[in-house]
């Protein structure tokens, strides 16, 4: 086994080692040629080629969300590493550890005119939870090891992205028959739940054990993250109603999964019914902008939110932030819970019963579009796979229908942005096996069309992409279509279609213009093959819009 001769190379190879750190995705360059020998030629990496580092950092954060452990991304000096930066403030923000190893010149050759060379040290500022900023030279050592110890256990104790800059000066492609040095492992602590006075937490469960209207708001979560025994105890407390969201794979017939079908045509005296004495907050972002709204207005007595790591004021209201699992928080409420009379929850159970009644009927005559085809791809998808959704106006309809709680639900929901869900998507469905289904509309996909770049993409990949040609949610923002100029600044009207880019990169193809077609192709979408699948969904753009808003209208 050969190894850099770079002493700084080496103590990166061997911590990673050390930290079970296997999965390294590599972009071409010669400032990081140390690293890149560094791990591909140890037998115990598993190196993955991606030419484009923005596809590169969104393909690792894709196996890192479904690993539930560190992958590294590797690049060369210079714009490189500003590649990455859309992938590593969606790791900050979902809390995905994603490590960003970024090769640089020595300090001395930073900022005198250089080639491919820019300020690199901090230059992700507050979306890393750490930078470690070494320096070459065995002089160094203590120092540098002291800080990838740092870096790396924190991408792992606290789930997030951490940047290590690592300067090399030439010659770079010099190796070693084995390493010359064997680096300090400072061993990762595991995670402990926040001690909690007793006294804050017995007034909790007294304010929890008078009140009659108790909510549950569920944001991103990964599948099986509540026990059943917790999941069962809040949906059969007539005081709490759950809601929940389709990043959240929480699943019970007396919890409410489509927010904004249950609320969205609520009157003033409506909403003071729904708003809730105490409010308790699990998971990640929150897709609904009517949740939010609603929240912010009609505020809770008081808000409590569990996560180990963080919490956000989202709705102005937050009281206390438990650093603990929501499993932890919900074995002691459970302990401590009285039994409550309350309709709080049968109520509103049965508007949602009525809003699905409503829902059928809309969906029985409304014409092909958008909110058609949406509900013909969840009718229709098999059960058991992992399905990814692009932002915008995907994962928003996907709030609307009922999704089988044997699929897995993922989205990139930390800064809600179309670049790089394709890669992600991919990345993920090479780290789980099974079939992955991406669901993406037309400018999502063609903006992260180099994901498709890309030698690691399994057959059982598919993706449906649902063109209504441009950004049509932004016609059913307000005032946006009577904006000037709409079509070419804000919707982006195009004519493309995947078509080309499907044969170029050897996807299967199939289009649908009709829900019959629509139909006829989802028959065989699903089976197996020896290439991945592109589905095109054209639907008409200057309809979407209305038939949406007037879905709104019809529900009520």
């Amino acid at each position: 086994m050969n190894a850099s001769s770079k002493l700084l190379s080496q103590t990166v190879v061997q911590l990673c080692l050390k930290k079970g750190i296997r999965h390294i995705v590599l972009s071409p360059g010669s400032r990081n040629a140390p690293l890149t020998i560094g791990f591909t030629d140890h037998p115990d990496f598993e190196n993955f080629s991606i030419v484009d580092e923005r596809c590169a950092a969104f393909f690792a954060l894709g196996m890192a969300q479904q690993l539930k452990a560190p992958v590294a991304v590797v690049c060369t000096s210079g714009s490189a590493l500003l590649n990455y930066f859309p992938a590593v403030a969606e790791a900050f923000y979902s809390d995905i550890p994603l490590v960003v190893l970024s090769a640089d010149r020595p300090a001395h050759l930073v900022e005198i005119g250089d080639g491919q060379t820019i300020q690199q040290e901090q230059v992700y500022g507050n979306h890393v939870l750490y930078a470690a900023n070494c320096k070459e030279g065995e002089a160094h050592q203590v120092f540098n090891e002291t800080e990838i110890n740092v870096a790396l256990n924190t991408a792992i104790e606290l789930q997030g992205p951490v940047h290590i800059n690592l300067p090399f000066s030439e010659p770079l492609y010099q190796v070693v028959p084995n390493f010359q040095l064997e680096p300090q492992n400072v061993p990762v602590r595991p995670f402990t739940a926040e001690s909690l006075e007793e006294s804050r937490f017995k007034d909790f469960m007294q304010t929890w054990n008078r009140a009659t209207k108790k909510m549950i708001l569920v944001g991103v979560l990964p599948p099986n993250s509540i026990e059943q025994q917790y999941v069962d105890f809040l949906a059969e407390d007539p005081s709490v109603l759950v809601l929940t969201e389709t990043t959240s794979n929480l699943h019970h017939e007396n919890f409410i999964p489509a927010i904004d079908q249950l609320i969205t045509a609520l009157d003033a005296e409506a909403l003071e019914v729904l708003q809730p004495e105490v409010l308790v907050t699990f998971g990640g972002m929150v897709v609904s902008k009517r949740i939010k709204a609603f929240l912010r207005k009609f505020q809770p007595n008081t808000h409590w939110h569990i996560d180990p790591k963080k919490a956000y004021d989202t709705f102005f209201a937050l009281d206390f932030h438990y650093k603990n699992t929501p499993n932890g928080f919900l074995e002691i409420v459970q302990k401590n819970a009285a039994i409550v009379t309350s309709s709080y929850q049968d109520g509103w159970l049965k508007v949602r019963e009525n809003r699905l009644i409503r829902h059928k009927l809309y969906l029985a005559k409304a014409t092909f579009s958008d909110f058609t085809v949406f509900a013909e791809i969840f009718e229709n998808l098999p059960g058991g796979v992992q399905l990814q959704l692009a932002n915008s106006a995907t994962i928003r309809y996907a709030q609307l229908f009922d999704i089988d709680p044997t699929l897995e639900v993922f989205c990139n929901r930390g800064t809600s942005g179309i670049d790089g869900s394709t890669s992600t998507a991919i990345g993920a469905a090479w780290a789980v096996k099974k079939q992955t289904v991406f669901v993406t509309g037309d400018l999502s996909f063609f903006y992260d069309s180099n994901a498709l770049w890309n030698n690691y993409i399994p057959p059982n990949f598919r993706i449906i992409i649902v063109n209504n040609s441009g950004g049509g949610i932004f016609r059913i923002l307000p005032g946006a279509k009577e904006s000037t100029h709409f079509s070419n600044y804000f919707e982006t009207t195009h004519h493309l279609k995947a078509k080309q880019l499907s044969e170029m990169f050897g996807f299967e193809y199939t289009s649908a213009n009709s829900q019959n077609e629509l139909k006829a192709a989802l028959t065989n979408f699903f089976s197996i093959s020896e290439k991945p699948k592109i589905l095109e969904i054209v639907t008409p753009s200057e309809v979407n819009d209305r038939i949406l808003l007037d879905y709104f209208d019809f529900i009520a």
